[in-house]
């Protein structure tokens, strides 16, 4: 697995930076592991987008009610520690594929975007903490 890239899903990236969510050690210790073996950590533009709507949607609608000032802060923190995983036509293509292919509808579409970004930069792991979501997936 070293030298591995992964993606890590929105969900593990909303709560990395904010230390104090129940969910901080669990995630911060798995990207440590995956660290220890080499991994490299990636995002899509996607994530931050879905990162930046948590973070700045108020707090009584299930966000966390933060200024686009403290986002951008926490959007650099992913940005300095993950690597971006480019959008191009290639992806955009794949995403079509995969939402033919596997039926998919609803909100899932943007879970199929993410595995197209996979897909494409040839990135076989992600980091969730729904794995449920990605379970039509076979080959990630």
């Amino acid at each position: 697995m070293a030298g591995e890239f992964y993606l890590a899903d929105t969900n593990i990236l909303i709560r990395w930076v904010r230390r104090e969510t129940r969910d901080f050690k669990v995630i911060d210790t798995s990207i440590q592991h995956f660290a220890r073996r080499g991994s490299i950590p990636c995002y899509t533009s996607q994530n931050l987008g879905e990162f930046w709507n948590v973070l700045t949607r108020p707090s009584d609608r299930n966000g966390y009610g933060l200024s686009p000032s403290e986002a951008n802060h926490h959007a650099m923190e992913v940005e300095t520690s993950f690597q971006l995983l480019a959008d191009s036509r290639d992806v955009h293509e794949e995403w079509r594929h995969l939402l033919v292919t596997n039926n998919v509808s609803g909100v899932q579409v943007h879970d199929a975007r993410l595995v197209a970004a996979m897909h494409v930069h040839g990135v076989k792991r992600i980091l969730t903490s729904n794995t449920k979501d990605f379970a039509r997936y076979t080959n990630i």
